[in-house]
């Protein structure tokens, strides 16, 4: 299995918009061997998760939930707060939805990597550039 990265720049992008198309190429389903169920041996790298966009009135109204696992353990992060602290991180969870919830979906979102900036770690794969229109 020959495994592909690809590089995808998140400046200006709608998040549901890019999360899709991000989930799709990790599931492999942009080529013709697209099995269900394999693994297509794809690796995504997204730049300037610092700069996303979303529409309507979700940057005041979105909310983030996460559990302790404690009764009233429950937290909340507006979008404007993740995306202060951690904007990664909502790529991350909008993408992660969006793939199978099994093992498979697990292994795949380990194969994600996002990145604040414009930098990232990964030239040595040479990573090819996904356009998203």
């Amino acid at each position: 299995m020959q495994i592909k990265w690809y590089i995808v720049d998140a400046e200006g992008q709608v998040l549901g918009r890019l999360a899709t198309k991000v989930a799709s190429v990790l599931r492999g389903k942009h080529q013709p061997t697209y099995t269900s169920y394999a693994d297509g041996g794809f690796r995504v790298v997204v730049v300037n998760a610092d700069k996303i966009v979303v529409t309507g009135k979700k940057q005041e109204q979105k909310m983030y939930y996460n559990h302790s696992g404690y009764p009233g353990g429950i937290k909340q992060k507006s979008y404007r707060e993740m995306q202060a602290q951690h904007p990664e991180r909502i790529i991350h969870h909008a993408v992660r939805g969006m793939l199978p919830h099994n093992r498979l979906g697990r292994k795949l979102a380990k194969k994600l990597r996002v990145y604040s900036g414009p930098d990232h770690p990964h030239q040595a794969q040479q990573p090819e550039l996904l356009t998203i229109s």
